[in-house]
């Protein structure tokens, strides 16, 4: 079997909670692993125990005494809690150097720390948010997908960062097809699971309601469904997402495929709002990141919680653990 790479993890907004979240997620993995490497300012972890490294292989040497920094050096000096968008191109350069040294096998994935997209966006940043940019960076082909996840629950928005009025009138039958089939396949590939059994929820209250609440889980919603257990995936749905999260039910599924993005996320969260991850499927590389954003306010006073990084950090571990597993020797 091929020796599992350390992780490519990216600095984020280096004013935000990345820095102290990154040196705490070293120290909880420093004697287990995943090992892992920081793409980013050494400056912003001043007294830190680090280790420069020139590449991406001297990281796993370095790593149960030191946290192993490639540096990128910052246009400006950072300061919590302090946005300054002439240091917008460091940021982009972080993530696009982990996923190049993903692509080429020298990292196992990667895993990026948040950011500020206000600042990339006046700074000529074009995509959405991360996955976008990782979807073009590489994708497959196919619009990424955005999976959270977390012990007990994995769901899947369909639509995203859009009004709940723009959603309803954009959500179609392909793309709900399209969805469960990137999610099905990931989560054998990635987690694991032989045979994945996706639950589909309904948009409207109670599925609908057999139309007198609405017709888009008869004409959009139900039809994906059966072209997904046409094409021998388990799917089920459409359902009432009012009783599709309770323990008994989650028993019953391995991923959750929902119409918008509260439907999704708001479970989750109450579920797990520290151990949360965010997962990008549909990539030609692995890719994690924790569930929550850069957090200004309370960034540089060391009281940000770093279990969503960990957790991410182990996530991205296990399925790099599981692709390499699966690749030819």
């Amino acid at each position: 079997m091929d020796a599992i790479a350390p992780l490519a993890l990216t600095m984020g907004e280096p004013a935000g909670i990345g820095p102290e979240i990154t040196l705490a997620a070293w120290r909880a993995l420093r004697a287990t692993g995943p090992a892992f490497f920081l793409i980013g300012d050494p400056a912003l972890l001043p007294g830190a125990p680090i280790a420069r490294i020139a590449a991406p292989e001297e990281a796993a040497a370095a790593f149960p005494d030191a946290l192993p920094v490639l540096p990128l050096a910052l246009a400006a000096p950072a300061r919590p809690g302090r946005l300054d968008a002439a240091n917008a191109p460091a940021v982009i350069a972080a993530i696009e150097q982990a996923v190049a040294f993903a692509k080429a096998g020298r990292a196992g994935g990667v895993v990026t720390n948040p950011i500020q997209k206000s600042v990339l966006t006046a700074a000529g940043f074009p995509h959405p948010g991360h996955t976008e940019f990782l979807g073009e960076l590489a994708g497959l082909g196919a619009p990424p997908v955005m999976m959270l996840a977390c012990p007990g629950l994995r769901v899947v928005p369909v639509t995203i960062h859009m009004s709940l009025k723009r959603a309803a009138a954009e959500l179609t039958t392909e793309a709900i097809v399209t969805q469960g089939r990137i999610v099905a396949a990931a989560l054998a590939r990635d987690f694991g699971i032989a045979s994945p059994r996706l639950a589909v929820a309904g948009l409207n209250p109670h599925a609908g309601e057999d139309g007198t609440m609405g017709r888009e889980d008869i004409e959009i919603v139900a039809p994906a469904v059966a072209a997904l257990r046409a094409a021998g995936i388990e799917a089920r749905g459409p359902l009432p997402a009012d009783t599709l999260f309770t323990p008994r039910a989650r028993a019953g599924y391995d991923c959750a495929i929902c119409m918008y993005h509260d439907q999704a996320l708001i479970p989750v969260k109450t579920v797990d709002m520290d151990g949360g991850v965010n997962v990008t499927l549909g990539l030609s590389i692995v890719r994690t990141s924790p569930d929550h954003g850069t957090a200004l306010d309370i960034a540089g006073k060391g009281i940000a919680d770093p279990g969503s990084l960990i957790a991410a950090l182990r996530m991205a571990g296990e399925m790099t653990a599981m692709r390499t597993k699966g690749r030819p020797s």
